[in-house]
């Protein structure tokens, strides 16, 4: 079975690595980071429509499906785990799905393997003085998929305990935000103006506050906790609802359960779902001061103005879902947006500090020249 899924992994990776080899881009190693940055990117869309068909247990095993490598070899234990249970989380349907996803995952990590091999490679080739090879962080980042892979087994085996869900949303999303740092590393940047340099600490502070906001709206999804408020502005018509925070926010707990084993009473998801909510409100906020005054800052225009776009569909998409009852397709553009408005802020943080890293080299040229 290890073996087929070895395979199943190489064929995802396969089409991506002869799309990159086969280009007239010469320079195929930016090429591939930015395929792979593109793959992942799609692995966390369909990683939320995974989540968000409670297709997370659809092979109640891993890494494969009943001991199988497909679904079509497990078929007759899904069947009789789908007649038992029509409404449960078995069925064809949902094994395809989650089967489906585990084979993207190992495609993405294929190629981040192929990254790190060829960075070191290079590295090696250059005797060690060509830094856009440095192996470290392609290392590092087989490392986190590593990782991210060992969470995705315990998402299954815990039976999704939210905290483990969660985590392993924002381990994606920080595999999504490595990825981003190192294909900007690849490409040519003008140099932006020094005015950037005072906003390195507010794109930093942005992307913290984006990066908890995440993690708030993966507590909703992962504890159900959409469909707590039908209404908006107001929440169950009122500012305050009754909420239970301490239920609510306790991490380790099982799915749908109290630390004690009760089921999980209603003002908890409503305090899940208000906290998301009302937080979005001051990330939003911050997030589009700091795009502002990016847009005023030479070379950081274009991300500026893309971050504001980015952050306008989300609460557009927001709105909507709670609007329209929460539908599927809404939701899982509501977590692309997410991945998108990550990946924008960690770009910005990778040029604010362009004019730092420019400075430096010259100085390190005066010095070499005295």
């Amino acid at each position: 079975m290890l073996i087929q899924l070895a395979i199943m992994g190489v064929l995802a990776a396969l089409l991506p690595l002869t799309v990159v080899w086969a280009s007239s881009d010469k320079d195929k190693y930016r090429k591939l980071v930015w395929v792979t940055l593109f793959l992942t990117f799609d692995l966390v869309m369909f990683g939320a429509f995974t989540r968000l068909t409670d297709s997370g247990l659809g092979c109640p095993d891993w890494p494969g499906c009943y001991g199988h490598a497909n679904p079509l070899q497990a078929h007759a234990h899904i069947s009789a785990a789908e007649a038992a249970m029509p409404t449960g989380p078995v069925t064809v349907m949902k094994a395809w799905i989650e089967m489906i996803h585990r084979y993207l995952a190992m495609g993405v990590g294929v190629l981040i393997i192929a990254i790190m091999l060829i960075a070191w490679r290079q590295w090696l080739k250059s005797k060690r003085t060509e830094p856009k090879f440095s192996p470290w962080f392609p290392t590092t980042l087989f490392a986190f998929v590593c990782l991210q892979g060992a969470f995705g087994a315990w998402t299954v085996t815990m039976k999704l305990q939210p905290v483990i869900v969660t985590i392993h949303l924002l381990l994606g999303l920080t595999l999504l935000a490595m990825l981003t740092w190192l294909g900007a590393r690849q490409a040519r940047h003008a140099l932006v103006d020094t005015a950037a340099l005072a906003l390195r600490s507010p794109a930093l502070i942005a992307l913290g506050l984006l990066i908890l906001q995440v993690a708030l709206g993966g507590w909703v999804s992962t504890n159900y906790a959409a469909l707590a408020c039908l209404d908006f502005p107001m929440c169950q018509g009122a500012w305050l609802p009754h909420m239970d925070f301490n239920h609510g926010f306790t991490l380790w707990r099982a799915l749908g359960k109290t630390a004690d084993g009760d089921y999980l009473p209603f003002p908890a998801l409503t305090a899940i779902h208000w906290t998301h909510r009302s937080f979005a409100f001051v990330v939003a906020l911050v997030v589009a001061w700091v795009a502002c005054r990016g847009l005023k800052v030479e070379g950081l225009r274009k991300t500026s103005r893309w971050l504001l776009i980015a952050l306008a569909l989300q609460l557009s998409t927001g709105l909507a879902t709670i609007y329209l009852k929460w539908p599927l397709a809404l939701a899982v553009v509501h977590n692309g947006g997410a991945a998108l408005l990550v990946l924008l802020l960690v770009m910005l943080n990778f040029k604010v500090r362009i004019p730092a890293q420019a400075a430096s080299n010259r100085v390190s040229t005066r010095l070499s020249a005295a």
